[in-house]
C-alpha cells in the first residue's frame, strides 16, 4: 500500500490497517482530496487478501466535523454550473459504497465530533466504537440543504429506524454517545482513554477469521439487507446536493 499520503495517515499491522483522517486543523473536514486517498486506500484492500480489518479513525479533537464548506463555495465560484460539485458528491457515493463493500471488516473508531459527512463515512463502517464524549448531528437542514451525501440516509434509516432518524434530521439536535448506541449507530460505547482496547476486542478475534468467509459474509448481509430496496433513489444524491448548494451559494452571493 502506498505510503505517500497527505490527508491520512495509514499505518498497516499485518492483517489491520488503521487509517485515520490527519487534518485536525479542519475537524477532519472532507474533501475531494480525503475522498482521493480514502478511495486509493479502500482500493489496494481490494487487492490484499491478507488484510482482515480497516480502522477508521480521526486526528485531534474530533473524527469528523463534516464535509469542507470552503472547498464547496470555491468549486461553485468557479463552475457555477455545478459540475465539479456534483462529480465531488459522486465520488463522495464511492467511497460510502466501496467502505461498505470492502472485502475487510470495517470499524469506525469514533470520539468528539461525528457530524454529517463525519456521520455517513461511521455508517458505512461495519462496526462502531464510539467514545463517551462523541457527539452527533445531522445539519444538512439548516445549511439548506436536503441529506444526500454519500447516499447515506438510506443506510441511516435502515441501521437506527425512520421515526427517529426523521425526528434528529428535521430538528438537527445534537446528540450523545448513548443515544447513538440507543439507535444502533454506536454498537459499544467506552471512555476515551480504553477506546482502543475496544477496538481490540473486536479486531482480535476477526484477524483469525478466514477472508474467504469474511468476505463471503459481507456480501451476503449486503444483498440482504438490500433486498428491500426496487430502485436506488441515492442515485439522485449528486444532482439534489449540487443543486441545494448552488442555490444556497446564490442566495448568499445575492
Amino acid at each position: 500500500m502506498r505510503e505517500d499520503f497527505k490527508a491520512l495517515r495509514v499505518i498497516p499491522e499485518g492483517p489491520v490497517v488503521k487509517v485515520e483522517l490527519n487534518s485536525p486543523e479542519t475537524g477532519n473536514a472532507v474533501s475531494a482530496l480525503v475522498l482521493d486517498e480514502l478511495l486509493a486506500v479502500l482500493g489496494a484492500l481490494h487487492d490484499d487478501p491478507g488484510v482482515r480489518v480497516m480502522v477508521l479513525s480521526g486526528a485531534g479533537d474530533d473524527f469528523c466535523l463534516g464535509g469542507d464548506r470552503r472547498e464547496f463555495g470555491d468549486l461553485l465560484a468557479t463552475d457555477p454550473a455545478g459540475a465539479d460539485l456534483r462529480s465531488l458528491a459522486g465520488k463522495a457515493r464511492r467511497v460510502c459504497d466501496a467502505l461498505a463493500t470492502a472485502p475487510t471488516v470495517t470499524i469506525a473508531r469514533l470520539h468528539g465530533g461525528v457530524i454529517g459527512a463525519g456521520l455517513a463515512l461511521a455508517l458505512f463502517c461495519d462496526l462502531r466504537a464510539g467514545a463517551e464524549n462523541c457527539r452527533f448531528r445531522m445539519p444538512e437542514l439548516a445549511l439548506g440543504l436536503p441529506p444526500a451525501w454519500g447516499g447515506s440516509l438510506p443506510r441511516l434509516l435502515h441501521e437506527a429506524g425512520a421515526a427517529k432518524v426523521r425526528e434528529l434530521m428535521l430538528t438537527g439536535a445534537n446528540f450523545g454517545a448513548e443515544k447513538a448506541a440507543e439507535l444502533s449507530i454506536l454498537h459499544t460505547v467506552a471512555p476515551e482513554e480504553e477506546l482502543d482496547a475496544a477496538v481490540t476486542r473486536w479486531t482480535k478475534p476477526l484477524v483469525r477469521r478466514s477472508p474467504t468467509a469474511l468476505r463471503t459474509a459481507k456480501l451476503m448481509m449486503n444483498a440482504y439487507g438490500n433486498a428491500h430496496r426496487l430502485a436506488d433513489a441515492t442515485l439522485f444524491d449528486a444532482e439534489l446536493f449540487s443543486s441545494a448548494l448552488g442555490a444556497v451559494h446564490q442566495a448568499r452571493r445575492g
